[in-house]
C-alpha cells in the first residue's frame, strides 16, 4: 500500500483526538514502519533484503510507541493509538505490497517470515479502492470535524480545504460564507 493511503488511514484513526500535535504523531506512526525503506540508500540489494525487516516489528512498535507517546499532549491515547495505527500499516502491508514480501515481525530474534497466501500486487484494484474510499473519508471529516488531512501539511491550508469541501456539500454556516 502507498505511503500516502498508510498516511490516510493513521489520520482517520486519530480523528478523535483534539490536539493537532496527537493526529500529527498517530499518523507520524502509521507511516513509521517504513522508515525500513531507508536501507535503498545502501543499495537495491540491502533494500531487497531490509526493507520488511528492520522496522515491520515489535521492536519498531515499541520504538515508535515510546517517541510518539512522549512528544503527545494526551500520551496513553496517542500511545494505544500509534501502536493501533502502527499494526495496521503492518496489516494494509501484509495484504496489498506483493505476493511474495513477507514481514518479520520478531526480528532480531527470528527471522520467521509473515506473510498471506492472498496477498495482492501494490497496482492492484484492492489498493486503488482502498486508496480511494481513505481520501473520500479524509475528505469527508470536513463536515463532522472541521478539517481534513491537509491539517498535517498547515492549518491555513486545511482551513480553506475545508471552507471549500463544506461549500461543496452545503454545510458551509451562514455566519462562515463569504
Amino acid at each position: 500500500m502507498s505511503p500516502i493511503v498508510h498516511a490516510e488511514l493513521s489520520w482517520l484513526l486519530a480523528q478523535g483526538l483534539r490536539e493537532r500535535r496527537d493526529r500529527i504523531l498517530v499518523t507520524c506512526a502509521g507511516l513509521a514502519p517504513d522508515l525500513d525503506g531507508l536501507s535503498l540508500l545502501a543499495g537495491e540489494e540491502f533494500y531487497a533484503r531490509y526493507h520488511h525487516v528492520i522496522f515491520h516489528g515489535y521492536v519498531g512498535a515499541l520504538i515508535t510507541m515510546t517517541v510518539c507517546a512522549a512528544l503527545a499532549r494526551r500520551r496513553a491515547a496517542v500511545a494505544l493509538l500509534s501502536v493501533a495505527a502502527f499494526h495496521g500499516h503492518l496489516l494494509c502491508d501484509l495484504a496489498g505490497s506483493g505476493p511474495g514480501w513477507p514481514i518479520h515481525y520478531f526480528w532480531p530474534q527470528s527471522l520467521r517470515e509473515w506473510s498471506w497466501s492472498g496477498q495482492w500486487n501494490l497496482a492492484s484494484w484492492q489498493n486503488s479502492l482502498i486508496g480511494l474510499a481513505a481520501t473520500l473519508a479524509c475528505l469527508a471529516c470536513a463536515v463532522p470535524f472541521q478539517r481534513t488531512l491537509v491539517e498535517l501539511f498547515s492549518p491555513r491550508w486545511d482551513a480553506e480545504v475545508t471552507r471549500t469541501v463544506r461549500r461543496r456539500l452545503g454545510r458551509q454556516d451562514a455566519a462562515n460564507a463569504p
